[in-house]
Order: structure tokens, then C-alpha cells, then sequence
């Protein structure tokens, strides 16, 4: 098939591109930075230079290549100064994909006959902070998010009903990633800014850290988009997470260890807020786990590496 990505130099992306290749697939890869074409084109890709957010030529973009598949994986996320005080702030221009460049690209989709459209969403801290610990696609997002959290929140789930309620003839599939970890995203052995703060020791255990987190491996997060590609196949929303979520308290120091880090430091729930913000305490304190359930049974896409026990040590 000819497959349409947005965001092809990005984590995913990144990954993505060369397994469609190797598949026999055509691939139309946008970046918005002329310097990345060349990398696209070696690669075997086709390379357009093409910002998400410019509607018009997003259009044009998407007429021009005739795709049977948008697989839309573009955020800001690499670009994003960590600030979790000002979260909101931090994740503005990640916000505007997920809003803006969402309806741009469905347009596109419907305007030239695109049968399928795949987006990246996030599963986790959205989760309303109430029942169970482990959720599956169907719970409830939180009502109520932290003050700093709810543009994000509101980014998401506009992300998520659109795609989901895509206009008639229009396949739509979300996939909620949990952590993304492993090379080339904040969590990878080397240059991840993540791991640095967990070497520097600025990445603590708040309070007890009962909060849950559901991780998924950059190249898991790949593979679900090959097993959701098939046009004719199975919409809505999925969650794409290992196996294994597990309270902050425990991945945490099993992650310090993996990259060689002395162990978390352990702060009050009163400091952790001071220092940091309602933002980071709420994820770390009692944020949800999510279910991967849904995913193996409907998609039949399985995660490689089916807990963080094992990828911390072996996937980073």
C-alpha cells in the first residue's frame, strides 16, 4: 500500500519507516525540517517537507501521494523544554498536532478518498484517578485534571474523538501508548533526557509511589501501527502497553539501576508538589495502569518485550 505519515522523523516514526519498507509498502514520510529529507530518501522513502498545522498544504501533500493509509505520529515531543511545573506549557505545540493538525489531516483523508486513518494518543495519567487500578479503553478520563494538565487532556481527547468519529468512509484507529522507552526517545540508554535526570538523581520516588505506569517500547509502539494498518480492519480505540504496569516506587529504582543511576531519591508528597508542581506528584502518586487486552485480542498484536523488567535492562 502507499502509507501517508505525518511526523516520520519522530520516535516512532523513526522506527516505523523502515518496517513498512521492509513490508513492500510505499511510504510518504513528512518532516518539517528540509535537513531530514535527505536521511527519508536513503532510507527509501519519499520525503515531503510539510508542517501538519499548514491545512492547505497538508491537502496538497495528501492529494499529491494518493495514500490507502494517514498514519498520523506527529508531536512535539523531542522539542519540548521539560518543565513539568508548567505542563500545559511544556506540551502546547504537541496540543496544537493533536487538535489542529488531526482536523487537517482527516480533511485531507476525506478529500481524497483515504480510507484509513491511525493516531498516536496516550494512555496513563488520563485515566480518571478513581476504581481500579488497571484500566481498559472503555473507563472514563479524569472529570477533573490538575489545573497545569488540562489543555493536554482536552488535546487528547480531541484527538480521540475525532479520529474515532471520522466522517463516513473513513477507518479510524487510535492507539494509546503508555512511557515510550528505548532509542531515540527521552528513556534510551544514551542521550535520553529522562535517563539523564535519573543519573543526576532529579527524577525521586513521591510519597509511598503508588502511582501506576504502563510502559511501551518504541518498537512495540511500531509494530502496533503494522497490525492496525489493514484497511477493512478492526476501528476504534487501543491501548498499546506491555504487560507489566507497575507502581512508580518499583519501576523507578529497577530503571536507576538499569542506566547504571544510584537510586532515586524518596520525597514527601508536600515537597515533591513544591518543587515540582501538582502535575508530576499526580502521575507519580496516582496515576492509573492501563490494559493491553483489547489490543492482543482484536488487533492480535503482541508487545516484544512484554514487561519493562526486561526492556530496562535489555531494550534501552
Amino acid at each position: 500500500m502507499i502509507i501517508f505519515i505525518a511526523g516520520a522523523t519522530g520516535a516512532v516514526g523513526g522506527r516505523l519507516v523502515p518496517m513498512l519498507l521492509e513490508q513492500g509498502h510505499e511510504v510518504v514520510a513528512t518532516t518539517t525540517s528540509p535537513s531530514k529529507a535527505g536521511a527519508l530518501r536513503a532510507q527509501g522513502a519519499l520525503p515531503v517537507v510539510v508542517d501538519v498545522l499548514d491545512r492547505d498544504a497538508v491537502l496538497g501533500a495528501v492529494a499529491g501521494a494518493e495514500p490507502d493509509v494517514i498514519v498520523h505520529q506527529a508531536t512535539a515531543l523531542g522539542a519540548a523544554v521539560p518543565d513539568m511545573r508548567h505542563f500545559d506549557r511544556m506540551f502546547a505545540q504537541t496540543n496544537r498536532l493533536r487538535t489542529e493538525g488531526t482536523r487537517n489531516l482527516l480533511d485531507a483523508a476525506a478529500a481524497s478518498g483515504v480510507r484509513r486513518v491511525i493516531a498516536q494518543s496516550f494512555t496513563g495519567w488520563p485515566f480518571a484517578r478513581e476504581g481500579g487500578a488497571v484500566k481498559g479503553e472503555d473507563a472514563p478520563l479524569d472529570p477533573a485534571p490538575p489545573a497545569p494538565m488540562r489543555q493536554s487532556l482536552a488535546a487528547i481527547r480531541a484527538l480521540e474523538d475525532s479520529v474515532t468519529g471520522a466522517p463516513a468512509g473513513i477507518e479510524g484507529v487510535v492507539l494509546r501508548y503508555g512511557g515510550f522507552y528505548g532509542p531515540g526517545t527521552g528513556l534510551a540508554r544514551d542521550g535520553g533526557e529522562v535517563t539523564e535526570l535519573i543519573r543526576r538523581r532529579k527524577f525521586p520516588v513521591v510519597g509511598a509511589g503508588g502511582g501506576l505506569w504502563s510502559f511501551t517500547h518504541i518498537d512495540d509502539a511500531a509494530g502496533a501501527v503494522l497490525a492496525a494498518l489493514e484497511p477493512g480492519g478492526p476501528t476504534g480505540i487501543f491501548q498499546i502497553v506491555d504487560d507489566d504496569p507497575a507502581p512508580s516506587a518499583e519501576w523507578l529504582p529497577a530503571l536507576s539501576a538499569a542506566v547504571g543511576a544510584k537510586p532515586p531519591r524518596h520525597v514527601p508528597v508536600w515537597l515533591g508538589r513544591l518543587a515540582a508542581g501538582e502535575a508530576p506528584v499526580m502521575m507519580m502518586t496516582e496515576s492509573r495502569g492501563a490494559s493491553n487486552a483489547k489490543a492482543k485480542r482484536t488487533l492480535g498484536w503482541t508487545p516484544q518485550w512484554p514487561t519493562w523488567r526486561e526492556g530496562f535492562v535489555h531494550g534501552l
